[in-house]
């Protein structure tokens, strides 16, 4: 499950088992519909899980929540990974 910086700073949810590839589509234009004509996007949060279902269940609650939410899960998640 990530969400996706888009250049004009919305975000999109989304879910997939292989990030690099979803990044390509997303940016060939070739990717979800939101997206066209909102890139480069780039990634601003991941967390994979095991199990597809349990992804899914996630990226729907994360959909529903208030940017404020979703802005500071991605500060932490960046937090955790800028010394990596």
């Amino acid at each position: 499950m990530y969400i996706a910086r888009c250049a004009d700073g919305t975000y999109y949810t989304g879910y997939t088992d292989n990030l690099q590839e979803r990044f390509r589509l997303h940016n060939s234009g070739n990717g979800a519909k939101y997206l066209r004509g909102r890139g480069p996007v780039t990634l601003a949060y991941a967390k994979e899980y095991r199990y597809y279902r349990n992804a899914l269940r996630a990226e729907e609650y994360l959909k529903r929540q208030m940017r404020g939410y979703k802005e500071e899960l991605i500060r932490v998640y960046e937090a955790r990974h800028s010394n990596v």
